[in-house]
């Protein structure tokens, strides 16, 4: 990116767009062959910027672990392969990072009994405010956070699945406690944004962090909807592949 390229008062500060354009000029040569950035003023000079924006810029991408500073000797990139993900019919958090993570785990961070919004009732089928039970989750794998995700599920049909999900710490085992011995994924669309606050507390990132969005519906082997959710990923941990 150039000076020329920078937006301003677009909302987005210049130290997170140039932190943007850090993390992608990773990728096609920014750095040298030992993995340096360039001195904080020669990419001072390249945004048109002066060298605290480019040190906050370069503090977020190490505080989310793109980077790493060693003192008296620069910025590096943090060789570190991000995790693979699979999106699939029978996608499952744990065995989707076997192999990849020693300890994968899914704790339950918040849960409420309330009306759904229009997006949950159109996805699950339901009555407009027709009642749900809304999961708040963080997936960690080797303790650290690499996904926060809120689930919905009818409440009349699955009452006591918070409770289910807080001792198994699985939305299969959960289901299965419910009655719902299969299910499958039905739809799932992905995006790409910056972090909200929660996604910044929760995934441990710097404000305005990249997260990609995926939003699922499961149904059972009936075909009728039983989970809406929506999943969000620390961009620089987790790489999804859609699987057909």
């Amino acid at each position: 990116m150039s000076k020329s390229a920078l937006h301003r008062g677009v909302g987005v500060a210049l130290w997170r767009q140039i932190g943007d354009e850090i993390r992608r000029g990773i990728g096609t040569g920014l750095a040298d062959e030992n993995g340096r950035l360039p001195p904080e003023a020669e990419l001072a000079a390249r945004f048109g910027v002066n060298r605290h924006t480019v040190r906050a810029a370069i503090a977020a991408l190490v505080h989310e672990g793109v980077l790493r500073s060693e003192q008296g000797r620069g910025t590096y990139v943090r060789r570190q392969k991000r995790l693979t993900y699979p999106i699939g019919a029978r996608t499952r958090f744990s065995t989707g990072l076997e192999g990849q993570a020693r300890d994968r785990q899914i704790e339950l961070l918040d849960h409420a009994r309330e009306p759904a919004n229009a997006t949950v009732a159109a996805a699950l089928g339901l009555e407009p405010a027709e009642e749900v039970i809304r999961l708040e989750m963080r997936g960690l794998a080797d303790d650290i956070p690499v996904s926060r995700s809120t689930a919905w599920f009818r409440a009349a049909q699955f009452p006591e699945i918070a409770d289910y999900f807080a001792r198994t710490h699985s939305i299969t085992q959960a289901l299965a406690l419910s009655g719902i011995k299969d299910y499958r994924r039905a739809s799932t669309t992905i995006e790409a944004r910056h972090a909200d606050d929660t996604d910044t507390r929760d995934l441990r990132l710097s404000p305005g962090a990249i997260v990609l969005v995926a939003r699922s519906l499961n149904v059972d082997s009936n075909d009728k909807p039983i989970q809406y959710s929506q999943t969000r990923f620390s961009a620089d941990r987790v790489e999804l592949t859609v699987q057909g």
